[in-house]
């Protein structure tokens, strides 16, 4: 075999190495969002979000960095997928559970499980299913905020519709929805304030601006601000390029 054969499969196998290493990063990426629509009494929301597991276990260094730290622990589904072991999902229930309560929005690849068997499992472990349904949380000085959730979108089993009319109008709205497309549906009217998403995975392998999808990030659209995450998990390949593995740690205040 030729010298430039070699480094040819040399450079290809490194390539293949870094990719591996950009799929299993143990980001925390570090937010600051401010509303002048978020309710001053809560002083500062702490939030945890992170999407797309798939077939990862939650690293160790990410649950040690952050146990105790989080008022909301946001799963943006895609907690698991076809072929993974509910031990695995139990496992990373139990360790986020250490970071603060759980929260689970369905993801589409959660149906290629028993969902019915994962819905127990979350459920007898203590996690809210948001699934279009919306949780309300009132301070002390009787603001208030809601958690809204809607189910997997590619099957269509999202109603935002009902979502909405499980929480008051009034206070600050923050929705989860594991598909960013759940975009197209939102109205000024429904005041919803702040969106997390996953789904994309960042487009996984990219080459700069080249991708199946956007790369994940926050951009704000008229009243709403969206955070797509890159996710934290991978799907078909273990690898990926471009759109690193990470997770969030978002603070929410009033402007």
């Amino acid at each position: 075999m030729s010298w430039f054969l070699l480094v040819i499969l040399f450079c290809c196998m490194m390539l293949i190495v870094y990719m591996y290493r950009e799929a299993h990063r143990n980001t925390i990426r570090y937010e600051q969002l401010k509303f002048d629509s978020f309710p001053e009494s809560f002083g500062e929301l702490k939030v945890f979000f992170i999407s797309d597991i798939h077939r990862r276990i939650v690293s160790e260094e990410i649950i040690a960095s952050l146990t105790g730290r989080a008022d909301l622990v946001i799963i943006g589904g895609d907690i698991t997928e076809k072929g993974v072991p509910f031990s695995r999902v139990l496992e990373n229930i139990n360790r986020l559970k250490k970071i603060g309560p759980l929260y689970f929005v369905w993801g589409n690849n959660d149906y290629e499980v028993d969902y019915h068997e994962l819905d127990a499992l979350l459920i007898n472990h203590g996690v809210k299913i948001l699934d279009n349904t919306a949780l309300s949380f009132e301070s002390t000085t009787g603001e208030k905020l809601a958690l809204i959730g809607v189910d997997d979108m590619n099957r269509k089993r999202d109603r935002l519709d009902l979502a909405l009319s499980d929480c008051d109008k009034v206070g600050f709205r923050m929705l989860v929805s594991h598909d960013p497309r759940i975009m197209r549906k939102i109205n000024n009217d429904d005041h919803i304030h702040f969106v997390m998403s996953g789904h994309t995975h960042g487009g996984q392998i990219r080459l700069g601006r080249l991708g199946f999808y956007h790369k994940g990030g926050i951009s704000h659209h008229d009243k709403t601000v969206l955070l797509i995450s890159n996710g934290y998990g991978t799907t078909s390949v273990p690898l990926r390029f471009g759109a690193p593995a990470e997770t969030h740690f978002i603070t929410i205040s009033k402007k």
